[in-house]
């Protein structure tokens, strides 16, 4: 019976723990995680050189396909923060189910179909990248690359325009 009454109280104050440690709520400090300065930064002096390097091709496609069209054609995309943060856990989810790592996502230039008389405005797409989840036998991954498109991956499109389409930066 002493045996009995040592497990019994046992398993009471072994289940008591794990109550307490179980219900107890962790706040990831966000201080506590290093940010670290990301590849390829750029100041906003270097942004305007780039952008306006990009002048004499957006000149050319602007004057063939958007004579006449105040504002000309569409410099660049603008996405709201919890718009690139939802679309980036969704991509990650779905690529899960697809069976890939997803390692990043690549930007595309693409232009909306002509509707009518006028043509369609440039836009940046989001497409997810990776590499499938696939056992090579292998401890070390050599995946250095950030992977190919997704196949049957979502892309994100539909950002703001500039405002003229055709501002330069700063905007």
């Amino acid at each position: 019976m002493k045996k009995l009454g040592g497990l019994i109280l046992g398993i009471v104050v072994g289940a008591a723990a794990m109550y307490y440690y179980c219900s107890m709520e962790y706040d990831v400090v966000d201080s506590m995680v290093p940010i670290s300065q990301p590849k390829g930064l750029i100041s906003p002096k270097e942004i305007k050189v780039l952008t306006e390097a990009y002048n004499p091709r957006y000149d050319s496609i602007s004057s063939q396909f958007f004579r006449g069209v105040e504002g000309g054609d569409n410099r660049s995309s603008w996405y709201s923060l919890d718009e690139l943060n939802n679309y980036l856990a969704y991509a990650q989810a779905q690529a899960d189910t697809l069976q890939y790592t997803m390692t990043g996502v690549r930007l595309y230039l693409g232009a909306h179909p002509n509707e009518g008389d006028t043509a369609g405005y440039t836009t940046i797409l989001f497409a997810p990248t990776g590499y499938p989840n696939k056992s090579k036998g292998s401890l070390l991954n050599f995946k250095f690359q950030g992977g190919g498109d997704l196949p049957g991956g979502d892309g994100l499109d539909h950002g703001s325009s500039g405002k003229p389409p055709g501002a330069n930066y700063p905007q």
